[in-house]
């Protein structure tokens, strides 16, 4: 059976290039595909149980329980641009919802999988604007939101995202971050470990040990894999 692991698809507008052939994607995974891991950051914005669904999002959510109806297990990990999604995506798709990073056994491997946004221990700006976002009154208040305020929101969220994105690349070494928190998880117990949100496609193997880094559906269009034990780091790339 095969394992399927997506984030930072980042979707805004169902005519963009990334959303299209993320629906391609989807509507083409292999008959054998048993489980869809989404490791956070697949939409642009996406809060709390939107009633009607966000008209931009109708088309991937049409796709997704298409995904769901062949049979395939759905695991969601939130990201900082989705969030409080157990009741939505855990009723429409019977997805299982993590709200923060978990180990999970795959293929009889302890495997750490979380979106990514709180490895960095140093972004206190950040930490805080989360704690603020993640708060069970913003939980509470989401079903009186107008639609307004949270497209307002969302183009906030998207705008803040874009500013600070290269200059936190320039601040921070990702790259070592990622290595330091791949070594921790590794020290208490975990055989891999599987992160996203900052768009670096990476994988490293080191006896019985495995990081990846999973990229991200705007530029790189990667996406990891496991098949019959072994995981590998993909580049979807259509004929």
């Amino acid at each position: 059976m095969r394992k399927i692991f997506i984030a930072d698809a980042h979707l805004k507008r169902p005519e963009d290039p990334n959303y299209r052939t993320l629906v391609r994607f989807l509507e083409n995974l292999p008959a054998d595909t048993e489980t869809l891991y989404l490791l956070g950051d697949i939409f642009e914005f996406w809060i709390g149980n939107p009633s009607p669904v966000y008209g931009h999002y109708v088309e991937i959510v049409d796709c997704l329980q298409k995904v769901r109806g062949r049979g395939v297990r759905i695991v969601y990990f939130e990201g900082n641009h989705d969030f409080h999604l157990e009741r939505f995506f855990g009723e429409k798709l019977q997805a299982e919802v993590h709200r923060s990073g978990a180990m999970l056994e795959i293929g009889g491997q302890k495997v750490y999988l979380c979106h990514g946004d709180q490895i960095n221990r140093e972004d206190y700006r950040y930490r805080v604007f989360r704690l603020l976002l993640h708060n069970p009154l913003v939980k509470a208040l989401v079903p009186i939101f107008s639609r307004r305020l949270a497209d307002q929101a969302a183009a906030t969220l998207s705008q803040r995202s874009s500013s600070k994105h290269s200059h936190r690349g320039r601040r921070w070494d990702y790259g070592a971050i990622l290595n330091s928190f791949a070594r921790s998880r590794f020290d208490s117990g975990c055989d891999a470990v599987i992160t996203g949100h900052y768009h670096l496609p990476m994988l490293k193997r080191e006896p019985g040990r495995l990081f990846i880094s999973l990229g991200d559906w705007i530029t790189h269009y990667s996406y990891a894999q496991w098949l019959d034990g072994e995981f590998t780091l993909e580049s979807y790339r259509e004929d």
